[in-house]
């Protein structure tokens, strides 16, 4: 599998989704509180590269983004649909509706990290009372 980047690089439009593919993988390891060592740690990346990856100066592997959504908690496909990689339509139409809403309320900008967990406690609270 091919990580499915819009354009070339070096092109603007590969650069603007690269920096929000690192953007959105740093907001991820904040919110799951993690250090950039402990991501390093669980993912068998390098603590440089991962820095790299978050400051969008490269474009990761699918085997490294396989491994930083697994330590995320989220899936390749969401992580790339949510940096506006890949359209999240055809995620969706592709298999299992792999946008969950966890992700969603992880990747919502207009949300602070404190009332994002609050809303998170409280989705997964409703989730285990109607298993």
């Amino acid at each position: 599998m091919q990580v499915p980047f819009p354009a070339m690089p070096g092109d603007d439009t590969w650069r603007v989704h690269l920096e929000a593919l690192g953007e959105l993988i740093r907001s991820q390891r904040k919110l799951a509180r993690l250090s950039l060592r402990e991501l390093a740690a669980r993912t068998h990346v390098s603590n440089p590269y991962l820095s790299q990856l978050e400051r969008g100066l490269h474009a990761p592997s699918v085997r490294v983004l396989t491994s930083i959504a697994r330590a995320l908690n989220m899936s390749a496909e969401t992580l790339l649909a949510q940096a506006g990689i890949v359209d999240e339509d055809r995620v969706e139409a592709d298999g299992p509706a792999t946008v969950s809403t966890e992700a969603a309320i992880r990747a919502d900008p207009h949300l602070v990290n404190d009332q994002k967990e609050a809303l998170l406690a409280v989705y997964r609270s409703y989730v285990a009372a109607n298993r």
